[in-house]
């Protein structure tokens, strides 16, 4: 049973949320299994996700202790306890609010907010967030941005979510990143509908090549 300690342990070691948002639960399943088979056992199912809390439930089943599965895009309270009950590990947001995270907080589950400016992550950690999604990280300056927030915060532990790929990676481990959140630049689009997970497979592992060179 993964509690909030070795949850969060876990994250900090991997370095690496892959992100799944795709069109249907049966492709969500088969692109779980891809992230495994690359090699990283940390999931995130957005609530994009048709069926999703089924999607974590059946996850959870299938793989137990194994896996450390999140759900992510919650954006209320009562969504985040839906999927701590359907057997999510930690609960991302794009936005932050006092409700979700305290009821991450009351089953002791990680909670990662999103937030944007200096003054946004600071409340949300202060509210009692785990770690402070930085969203929409590209789009705020990537790797430049994230060093500038830590200059003033550096108590607090960002994941850069949105523009993350295999150039923007190692700059932002360079700055400081907590971990990485990434969706596309790891569940291609192409090859999902094509049905080619391998191609999956082999982006989670170019991931955690750059991941492991950084931690040298």
């Amino acid at each position: 049973m993964w509690d909030k300690h070795s949850a969060m342990k876990l994250i900090e070691e991997t370095k690496l949320i892959p992100i799944i948002r795709v069109e249907s639960s049966k492709v969500a399943t088969q692109v779980a299994e891809a992230f495994l088979k690359g090699g990283v056992n940390i999931i995130e199912v957005t609530f994009s996700v048709p069926g999703a809390i089924d999607v974590v439930r059946d996850l959870a089943d299938r793989f137990g202790d194994k896996v450390l599965i999140g759900t992510g895009t919650v954006l209320d309270s009562e969504t985040a306890v839906q999927s701590i009950r359907a057997g999510s590990n930690f609960i991302v947001s794009p936005i932050y609010s006092r409700s979700l995270i305290k009821a991450a907080r009351r089953y002791a589950k990680p909670c990662f907010p999103g937030a944007a400016t200096p003054t946004e992550i600071f409340e949300a950690y202060s509210m009692g967030a785990d770690a402070v999604k930085v969203f929409p990280c590209g789009n705020l300056g990537g790797a430049s941005y994230i060093k500038a927030i830590r200059a003033p915060l550096p108590h607090i532990p960002l994941i850069p979510t949105g523009g993350v790929n295999l150039e923007t990676a190692g700059p932002l481990l360079d700055a400081g990143a907590f971990a990485l959140g990434v969706g596309s630049a790891i569940t291609d689009k192409k090859a999902v509908a094509e049905g080619r997970f391998e191609v999956i497979e082999e982006n989670v592992r170019k991931f955690l090549d750059i991941i492991k060179k950084k931690k040298k």
